[in-house]
């Protein structure tokens, strides 16, 4: 008989915690402490990733898990938009100069390309190249043509298959070498919403349809001509759904057969088999063209009637991928906005203060724990549109306010002593910093302009510091005296103007994605390279959407549940909470979601001991 070790070359470890890297794949270990038999398995899995900017089916995509590329649409209004991923979240790239529905691509994020395609579903010879910052004009397809297969690299493409109005597939293939494009090879079964993989001498095409019905045939090219492959085991419509490096390494995402389905298929050259599904059944989604089969992207799509921005990736590996959430937390006594609040504050010890209630100003404050809220003592005065600062509900700071209110506060736990006054009084402004160490920004003044001011507290009195370059109100702030940051706000419209501060001057920087009205940012210590500003006002209603900064440019994240604006935030990229603040209609809230970011951990696993 053979035992464990002589199968593995190792003996079963007995250990008190539990192996804490992946040298322990495959490798069984007694934990003492628990007296289980534990092991690391590899796990194959999609989460969650950024959302798109914007709702899209009908697009292309290109590039690889952590540096992807997605283009064109179908969706009304989006059509011209190119957005990158770089594995966290969306922010907006290059535009493609004129509207693209149904397009073939091909290439990386830095070296990208587009071909065909056209808006309401006409066919175009378009053909442009992407150089990680621009669209730039190439010599065009010799057939219109949309709806098509596209694989490759942006000099080594292939376009195979494709619409032939009213509803026939075709039979034609072309082949671009950075310059031209020249025909290919001869597609045995035509077809159009082709799935593919691959490059212009190793490609595999997959699905589609012809005449409104669809297939799962596969055929494999060469560089020359086309051959059958193994049939795929669940006939759809691709839309786009296809990515992979070679003919033998290639995947069919999602897709249409009777209904929009989430169905994933792998193909290694001989058979086709069932992957982890997507959690969300979408048709006319797009992939990273050149995803390897440990590390696949989906983005996009439809799902019945609605548009979708979601992106999912796939891992295969030995860590357990948890994206970011926002989940509900526990309910306040007052619903309000425009309120105070401690900034940088952990998720179990928040406090907001102040504000509008809809009885009209308050001065009552609430404490969170991480489980529920409970009343904690008063400030002087009532007022809102204040600011606040601090580390934790036993040291905050309260400052500003509605009727350009210059008074200052201090909480130690217990109660509120009122401190010396901010230099000019403000509302509207925003707060960031500790109790001893506060910084007041921006805001509006007694005559109802928009200013530019920041003043520093250092415990007992504010002094006057540098000036900001865009002067704004309902703006919010987050960090350090020394090294803080502030995205949007209002000049009264909203804006997604930007600028890092190092405790003496300000500086623009990339702008925000959306242009909003009283967002609110969760920032840790190192908020000017890790903050994520959250909800807001965007002229027409509150949004849901949240966006993380990196330290250079602004990038799309997990949406809130509730649409809000001038709410509380505090926390940082991995841990947060928001709550209270106005919903569309509007109704002043008294909700409050927790924020957890992305997390990952090995994949342990109990083993039974028979």
């Amino acid at each position: 008989m053979t035992d464990y070790k002589a199968i593995v070359g190792k003996g079963i470890k007995v250990v008190s915690t539990n192996i804490d890297n992946a040298e322990g794949e495959g490798q069984i270990w007694f934990n003492s402490t628990t007296g289980e038999f534990k092991d690391i398995l590899n796990l194959q899995a999609w989460s969650s990733g950024g959302n798109l900017i914007a709702v899209n089916n009908g697009l292309s995509g290109a590039g690889i898990q952590t540096a992807a590329l997605a283009f064109g649409s179908r969706t009304s209004g989006r059509e011209s938009t190119t957005e990158e991923y770089n594995g966290t979240g969306w922010s907006v790239g290059g535009d493609l100069g004129a509207p693209y529905g149904n397009l073939g691509g091909a290439g990386t994020q830095t070296a990208g390309l587009m071909f065909g395609g056209g808006p309401g579903g006409a066919n175009s010879t378009t053909t442009k190249t992407y150089n990680g910052t621009s669209w730039t004009a190439a010599n065009a397809m010799s057939v219109s043509n949309s709806f098509i297969a596209g694989t490759g690299t942006q000099t080594a493409a292939l376009s195979a298959g494709g619409l032939n109005p009213p509803s026939s597939g075709r039979t034609t293939s072309e082949e671009f070498d950075g310059t031209n494009w020249t025909s290919g090879g001869t597609v045995g079964t035509g077809r159009y919403s082709v799935g593919a993989s691959g490059t212009s001498t190793s490609a595999a095409i997959f699905g589609g349809g012809s005449g409104g019905s669809h297939t799962a045939l596969t055929e494999e090219y060469n560089g020359t001509a086309f051959s059958n492959g193994t049939n795929l085991n669940n006939s759809r419509f691709a839309y786009s759904g296809g990515a992979g490096t070679s003919a033998d390494q290639a995947w069919m995402i999602a897709g249409y057969d009777s209904d929009d389905m989430n169905e994933v298929e792998a193909y290694d050259g001989t058979s086709w088999s069932a992957k982890a599904s997507l959690s969300t059944d979408r048709r006319s989604g797009a992939a990273g063209g050149q995803t390897p089969s440990t590390a696949t992207i989906f983005f996009g799509g439809r799902d019945g009637g609605s548009d979708q921005s979601i992106t999912e990736e796939f891992t295969s590996s030995t860590n357990v991928i948890t994206g970011a959430v926002f989940a509900t937390g526990g309910t306040a006594n007052t619903a309000r906005r425009q309120m105070g609040y401690t900034t940088n504050s952990p998720q179990n010890d928040f406090m907001g203060y102040g504000g509008f209630s809809p009885g009209g100003f308050i001065n009552n404050s609430e404490t969170y724990n991480g489980a529920s809220w409970s009343e904690g003592n008063n400030l002087n005065e009532s007022k809102g549109q204040l600011a606040g600062a601090g580390t934790s509900s036993s040291a905050a700071l309260a400052f500003g306010g509605n009727g350009s209110n210059a008074n200052t506060e201090e909480y130690n736990g217990t109660s509120w002593s009122e401190q010396n006054n901010m230099n000019p009084g403000r509302y509207e402004l925003g707060g960031a910093g500790t109790q001893t160490a506060g910084l007041a920004v921006a805001g509006e003044s007694a005559s109802s302009s928009t200013t530019t001011l920041t003043e520093h507290y250092n415990g007992t009195s504010w002094t006057t510091s540098g000036t900001m370059n865009t002067a704004r109100r309902e703006n919010d702030a987050a960090g350090t005296q020394t090294a803080a940051i502030v995205a949007g706000g209002g000049t009264p419209s909203g804006i997604a103007n930007t600028e890092t501060y190092n405790g003496s001057s300000w500086t623009t920087v990339n702008s925000k994605i959306r242009a909003t009205v009283a967002p609110r940012t969760m920032g840790g210590p190192t908020s000017q390279t890790a903050a994520i500003t959250n909800g807001g006002f965007d002229g027409s209603s509150g949004i849901v959407g949240t966006e993380q900064w990196n330290g250079t440019n602004f990038v799309t994240g997990a949406n809130m549940n509730q649409q809000r604006f001038s709410h509380t935030a505090g926390g940082s990229i991995a841990a947060g909470i928001v709550a209270f603040g106005d919903a569309p209609t509007p109704a002043m809230l008294k909700t409050s979601e927790e924020f957890t970011g992305e997390t990952s951990a090995l994949n342990v696993v109990t083993v039974s001991t028979s």
